[in-house]
């Protein structure tokens, strides 16, 4: 049995939410899907960082993931499990080293060991502004995955 096939039922709006927040504070890699003009599609684990607000990428422009992000900002990120899935549809900023906030830079680095800005290659960063997540384990969770609509939590 899985943590959301309980015995009482499919887990609360409430505990979904605190399990994708929790997700987005210790997961050290997200799925990032994009797609380039023509559709075709592009999908790589990233490191990220959570700021509270928002999820900070960072890849080498010319990469698809990349060039995708930077030319249309549409993007869909995915947390944990086939069975316990953060969905989450955002829009992506563009950044370059230089460019990026104050302590942007260092936390990204602190939270796994490596620092994009130190790599001999050029890295860009982007910020995933949050527009839609869903969270949902099994079939019974399906109904109110929808806890984020427009950037504002639902519950």
């Amino acid at each position: 049995m899985t943590e959301n096939e309980r015995a009482d039922g499919p887990r609360s709006r409430e505990e979904r939410r605190r399990n994708a927040v929790r997700l987005l504070e210790s997961e050290t890699d997200v799925w990032v899907a994009t797609a380039d003009a023509g559709g075709v599609p592009t999908l790589m684990p990233l490191t990220f960082l959570w700021d509270g607000e928002a999820v900070w990428l960072s890849t080498r422009p010319e990469n698809p993931t990349g060039a995708n992000l930077a030319a249309s900002g549409m993007v869909r990120l995915c947390l944990g499990q086939t069975r316990d899935v953060v969905h989450i549809e955002g829009s992506a900023t563009a950044f370059t080293a230089e460019e990026l906030p104050d302590g942007v830079g260092d936390a990204f680095a602190a939270k796994d060991g490596w620092d994009p800005r130190k790599d001999q290659d050029r890295y860009d960063f982007y910020r995933v502004g949050l527009e839609q997540l869903r969270a949902w384990g099994t079939v019974p969770e399906l109904k109110g995955r929808l806890l984020m609509k427009a950037g504002r939590w639902l519950v």
